[in-house]
């Protein structure tokens, strides 16, 4: 199977770091979604990232069901989320805010270098939007005693919540400062730290407005 994306969409970047985690070969095209997009409509019609195909040509889109997807091929004892119940509902609803962050984060740069004058209303929605979203996972964040989300092993929440941030981080540093946000801050550290985040990561490339 192979996934299409850059590690610098925190989307295609959690997907990559679970299927690493889980131990799933797979191979990488990391196509752009402005530059490359007629290489990605034959998969998805959308255009986006990530999209996985796997071996026998169906394409999985979205990060949330391509996850699924990976959960339920490496089994309950493997899978990086509780299969039911409150903790499942839990861990999705802290996906849910980071996704939801991070799409609010790269809305913000699609503003700013495609736009000659960026919608004040709209940049000011997406900035509360994020603000909002970062005060509650701090919030969740210092409730928790042990080193990652649920437990002692990193698990979907840790990956999507490390991804997203470090993309606000390099896409918009003033959004995000550590010192305001320190739980978030040190779990990003910690995520960070490990050597299958170091392997898949890529520096902020924005689209250009020319």
């Amino acid at each position: 199977m192979f996934l299409i994306g850059q590690y610098d969409s925190p989307f295609t970047r959690r997907v990559a770091i679970a299927l690493r985690l889980y131990g799933l070969a797979f191979e990488h095209r990391p196509w752009s979604t402005f530059g490359e997009g007629d290489k990605i409509a034959p998969y998805n019609p959308l255009r986006r990232v990530p999209t996985l195909v796997l071996d026998d040509g169906e394409a999985l889109i979205e990060s949330t069901a391509i996850l699924d997807y990976l959960d339920e091929l490496v089994g309950p004892e493997k899978a990086m989320i509780a299969v039911r119940g409150p903790e499942r509902r839990h861990g999705l609803k802290i996906c849910a805010l980071a996704t939801g962050l991070g799409d609010k984060a790269v809305s913000l740069v699609y503003e700013r270098v495609l736009r000659k004058e960026p919608s004040k209303i709209w940049v000011d929605r997406c900035v509360s939007q994020v603000g909002g979203v970062l005060d509650v996972l701090e919030q969740e964040r210092a409730g928790v005693i042990t080193p990652y989300w649920f437990g002692t092993r990193i698990g979907h929440a840790d990956i999507a919540v490390a991804c997203v941030l470090r993309f606000a981080g390099e896409a918009h540093p003033a959004l995000f400062p550590a010192a305001r946000y320190p739980e978030l801050a040190a779990h990003c550290a910690r995520c960070e730290a490990l050597p299958v985040f170091a392997e898949i990561a890529q520096p902020l490339a924005p689209p250009s407005g020319d």
